[in-house]
Formats: structure tokens, sequence, C-alpha cells
């Protein structure tokens, strides 16, 4: 009996002592797997947006469209918004009552146009508008994007219908001066002045500035950033830009051979290349400083309307991996590999997105404009009825799981 319970507890023995060896041997392929996916994930930047930033404004102030945000050096953040936010026609905006003459009720005042908060979210300043010019400079009838430098200087464009120039600023509102003059009537291929400017963005190494020359020009134009002078310029491809009126928009029609009004960025990465979104035309082209074409991505084709390609941001790494575009239509911000947007042997590689439409945290109305901070997190602004800044935190590298995130609300913690 003895004998028999012994062997008895060696087969246990042999028979645990397998199960064990093949359950580590089962942990151990698992594991190797887990870490070869790992390794072989699609990694992409992660953002939660933060519902309470930025802290609310003081005066009874409100935004209107919020046309252009910019970081600069110090990570603060810079606004512009259309003021004319008042009751007109049949529209009855009560939120700006006090703003009537007389007023008729205790709120609300539209704010000044250009808006600096702190990276707390704080408002540190706010100036703008004709009231802060001298005489001879002429405030946009309709601002439209703004840019700080890392000196402190600030630019903004204009998309109104008399809009021929742009405007230079320190970045407290003290006024440096003005590129171009109203009513220029200026065409594409004109040196003296700009038609309807969408958005500058500075290359301080070179003295110089790219221009989204814009909203009636068909053109990005470089000029020196001291002097305003137009230095270069080109349309789609590297064409001359050509002002004919291409009709509406066909997505099943042959590629325009000219950029579609607006032309709403023109944006310069540090290995030298300027991404202009051809907003209309639902593409994203590339080119290199002087205006050779290299490679275009056609986004969302089928997008009709306001288009798809409204803005771009780079990611804070030194080689700038990532590309975040911002559209307004689709209400989403995508997030590209940006090397494959300039290597014409590979398809541009979007790596995922997330938004969504709506009047919540984290979702979109016409998502017009985007920037970054030193840390990573994004700002975008929205126009039309949006009216709003938010902050999407950046939360580090994670694998991609979804193509599309949908509204990035901050995970719960424990």
């Amino acid at each position: 009996m003895r004998r028999m319970n012994g062997n008895r507890n060696l087969v246990v023995g042999l028979t645990f002592g397998a199960l064990l060896v093949a359950l580590g041997a089962a942990q151990f392929a698992l594991e190797r797997t887990a870490s070869a996916q790992a390794k072989n994930a699609v990694m992409a930047p992660r953002f939660e947006v933060d519902p309470m930033w930025p802290k609310p404004l003081p005066n009874h102030w409100i935004y209107g469209n919020v046309i252009g945000v910019s970081v600069d050096s110090r990570d603060h953040v810079y606004i512009i918004h259309r003021t004319d936010i008042l009751p007109q026609g049949n529209i009855d905006r009560k939120e700006a009552y006090a703003a009537l003459t007389p007023p008729a009720s205790e709120c609300c005042n539209p704010a000044p146009p250009v808006v600096e908060f702190d990276p707390e979210g704080n408002m540190v300043k706010a100036w703008g508008g004709q009231k802060d010019l001298p005489e001879g400079a002429d405030w946009p009838t309709s601002n439209h994007g703004i840019t700080v430098d890392s000196k402190g200087m600030v630019y903004i464009g204009g998309n109104g219908a008399n809009d021929g120039h742009i405007l230079k600023f320190t970045r407290e509102g003290k006024f440096i001066a003005q590129f171009g003059f109203p009513y220029a009537n200026a065409g594409s291929n004109d040196l003296w002045a700009f038609n309807k400017v969408a958005k500058v963005f500075v290359d301080e190494a070179n003295n110089e500035a790219y221009v989204a020359d814009g909203y009636t020009n068909k053109r990005v134009a470089v000029i020196d950033t001291e002097t305003g002078k137009i230095k270069r310029y080109w349309g789609a491809y590297g064409n001359k830009p050509d002002d004919t009126n291409m009709g509406r928009y066909n997505p099943d029609a042959p590629l325009d051979q000219q950029f579609r009004n607006p032309v709403h960025c023109a944006d310069l990465s540090k290995d030298g290349y300027v991404y202009v979104c051809d907003r209309p035309n639902d593409r994203l082209q590339v080119f290199t400083k002087d205006g050779k074409f290299v490679k275009e991505s056609i986004i969302k084709k089928q997008t009709l309307g306001d288009g798809s390609v409204w803005d771009i941001a780079f990611s804070k790494d030194p080689q700038q991996k990532y590309l975040f575009m911002a559209d307004g239509a689709n209400e989403k911000i995508y997030v590209f590999d940006r090397q494959s947007l300039t290597d014409p042997k590979k398809e541009a590689e979007l790596l995922t997105s997330f938004g969504d439409g709506g009047r919540q945290p984290g979702e979109f109305y016409a998502v017009h404009s985007i920037a970054i901070d030193s840390k990573g997190n994004l700002y975008t602004t929205e126009t039309y009825e949006g009216k709003r800044l938010q902050k999407f935190v950046y939360k580090g590298l994670a694998p991609v799981t979804k193509a599309d995130q949908g509204v990035v609300w901050p995970r719960k913690t424990q």
C-alpha cells in the first residue's frame, strides 16, 4: 500500500511539474508574442482634453469666431478672434446685449481681438483693434490668423473684403509695421500687397515669413520680416499662380493645377519643407523653401464645402516625427507620420485621429486652427458658432488601437 501511494505521489508530482513547465513555456511564448507585437506596434501621440482650460475671461467678455492660435517661447497661448458679434439682422445674439447702445443687459461684451493666456489658462493680457494703431495703419476688417515668434513678434492677417495687408506687433500689442495696405486688390502675381491673408509662418533663421495668401489670391508668398518685401511666391505644384475662377470643387474631376481659395496655411518644418493647406481641394502640398513641388496628399477627398485641410502643427521632438492636421468640416484632428508626407514613394500614413462634432469638451464645431507648446500639448480654436479655445494634454506615445479615437475624454485615475 505504501508503495502504491508512493508511486501515485510520484506520478502526481511529475504531472504537476510537467504542467508547470508547460505553463511556463506558454507564458514565455505569450510574453514573447506580446513583446514582438509591442515592438511592431504603430505608435502615436495620445491626448486628453482638459475641460477646465482656459479659465473664464473677466469683465463679462466673450469670444467671437476664434480664428487663430499661436504659442510663444514661454508657452503662453495667443488667440485672435472676431469682435463683430453684436445682434445683426434677424440674428438676435443675446450673448452680446451689453454691447448695444444703450446696453440691453449686464452681459456680455466681446473681448479685445488678441487674448494671451499663461500655461495655467489665466488671461494675461488682451489688446488689439483700430484704437491701438497709429494714424495710417489699419486693423483688418476681418482678422485671420496669428503667429508669435521666439522674439515675441506677433503677425496678424486678415480676410475681409478689403484686407490686403499684414500687421506686426510686439507681444504686448505695440505696433511695429504694416506690410501691404487695404483696398490693394492685388493679384496672385503682384508684389506690392496681398489679398486676404489667412496665416503667416515665421522662419526666424532667415528673417523670412511664409504667407498663405490666401482667400482671394492663390499663392504662397515669402516676405522679408523686416521690410515686408515679397521675395518669391508660387502656386500649386510650384506653378505660376492663375486667378481664374475654377468653379466648385468636384472630387471626381482631375486634380486642379492651381490652389483654390482659401490657401489656408503655409508652414515650414525644421528640415526645410513647406506644407501648404489647399483647403477646398482637400489636399496638402509640400514644397522646398524655393517653391519646388515635392508631393501632395489627398485628405478625405469627398469632403465638399469648406474642405478638409484647415491647419497643421508639427510635433515637438527634434525630428518633428508627427504632423497634426485640423479638419473643420469632418471635425477631426488627424495624426500623420510626417515623413510619409514628403516621401514620393510612400502613401500618406494617417496613424489615428480624434474628435467629433459637438459642443462639449473634446468635440468641435468648425475646428479652425491648431498650435503646439513645448510640452507637446495641442491647442485648437473653432470658428463660426464654435467660438472656442481648447487644450489637449499630451499623454505620451501609445500603441494605436483605434483608427478614430472619437472624443478623447480624460481617463479615470485611481
